[in-house]
């Protein structure tokens, strides 16, 4: 009898095998296809908008270009589709992107409930209070009684009821607004006392007010909002390569490899280097990709630390501190897994 229900079993196994492997990857679909298709914010200074020359720019749209340039060798062949913070999940669970890279905060339910995978965490934030300097306010303590915009489909709005219920406070919700642009339309037209939301999007946003100079974020964090791209469940192959993607350039940080000097640090001898950029091993190929994948992204758009600069650090108008969102080794929380 156990001789029979283990041939039993074994036959089963072989019979779902074939229909297993038939069913294309999402890296092979992504192939065929010649593009990636990505889903971004509708429109967040610093890390995915349309600039003024009409281009797809910021850190969330450069992680994708990454990606595209892992695979293909050219960061151009993405195509971004703004989604609101409703849609969002659910254009990425209908298949119409193949992955999320939209600041979108890593959360029990979600890692859980709804079908995805967070594939790290590739800004740290938490979410605050903007406010207009002539209220005075001293800190989020003084906004007992006060109205607060914020958009709809997001965590804020759980995350305001959180505060506010453990401080014992009472605030006034405007109707949540479906888009960044309503919600901040509404609290500069008076409609709401302050607009809550993720820090760095407070930021952005506030680059978009008639007078920034008259507002001010209040100096409270009141949650963790680590924000990163996802992927669906079921192809664990696709996920390993966007988990790698941030591994790699947070890696390319770390190892002082930047696009000016990644052609020559291809000569290093550092067998951190060495395995990192393809020229020892074929970790590449572990994923589907070539050995010099790494490479590719480095040259297109450069580690974490030059993106990061580039889109919401010092010197651009975000004029963000890296902060927490630098390197483990230099007091930060980003560690990029080994690769060996």
């Amino acid at each position: 009898m156990k001789r029979l229900l283990l041939a039993a079993v074994g036959s089963l196994f072989l019979a779902a095998a074939p229909a297993s492997a038939a069913q294309a990857s999402t890296l092979d679909e992504v192939k065929a296809r010649g593009a990636l298709n990505c889903g971004v914010t509708q429109g967040l200074p610093g890390f995915s908008y349309t600039n003024d020359k009409g281009e797809w720019a910021g850190m969330d749209v450069d992680f994708c270009r990454a990606i595209a340039a892992a695979i293909f060798d050219d960061p151009a062949k993405v195509k971004f589709s703004p989604l609101s913070a409703k849609d969002r999940f659910t254009a990425l669970a209908a298949g119409a992107v193949d992955v999320l890279s939209r600041n979108t905060t890593w959360t029990m339910s979600r890692d859980t409930t709804l079908g995805f995978n967070f594939a790290g965490v590739s800004y740290y934030d938490g979410q605050g209070f903007l406010a207009r300097k002539s209220l005075e306010l001293k800190g989020a303590k003084d906004l007992e009684g006060a109205s607060i915009c914020v958009q709809s489909g997001t965590s804020n709005e759980v995350n305001v009821a959180d505060y506010f219920r453990a401080e014992g406070m009472s605030y006034k919700e405007v109707r949540p607004f479906d888009t960044f642009d309503a919600a901040i339309t509404a609290y500069e037209t008076g409609r709401c006392d302050v607009f809550s939301a993720d820090k760095s999007q407070l930021a952005a946003l506030r680059l978009k007010l008639t007078n920034p100079a008259q507002h001010v974020l209040l100096p409270e964090t009141i949650s963790k909002e680590p924000l990163g791209p996802l992927v669906r469940h079921g192809d664990d192959r696709w996920f390993d390569l966007v988990k790698w993607t941030y591994f790699a350039l947070v890696n390319a940080e770390e190892l002082g490899i930047t696009a000016q000097n990644v052609d020559e640090k291809l000569k290093s001898s550092d067998p951190r280097v060495k395995r990192l950029l393809g020229t020892e091993g074929k970790y590449g190929e572990d994923i589907g990709l070539t050995a010099n994948w790494v490479v590719r992204m480095v040259r297109a758009v450069g580690n974490y630390g030059e993106i990061y600069d580039r889109n919401v650090g010092p010197g651009t108008p975000l004029d963000i501190e890296r902060g927490i969102n630098n390197l483990w080794t230099k007091g930060g929380l980003h560690y990029g897994m080994p690769v060996r």
